[in-house]
């Protein structure tokens, strides 16, 4: 029963940190943007790798009358 005396505020302590850490990570913006970085790795941004003598011009889009 005397443990008790010494666990309680030891719990209360790491509850008053956890919660402190929460919101300071969302006070410091942690939390602002979820999708970008998870969407950045498909973004084509290789383009400056490949020599401009490889690169093959735009062709305009014909129309025709069918």
């Amino acid at each position: 029963m005397n443990i008790l005396y010494l666990l309680i505020p030891i719990a209360i302590v790491f509850s008053g940190l956890a919660i402190w850490g929460f919101f300071w990570s969302v006070n410091s913006g942690q939390y602002d943007d979820l999708e970008s970085p998870a969407h950045s790795i498909l973004y084509d941004d290789d383009e400056h790798l490949i020599p401009d003598d490889a690169k093959s011009p735009a062709k305009p889009i014909e129309k025709t009358n069918d």
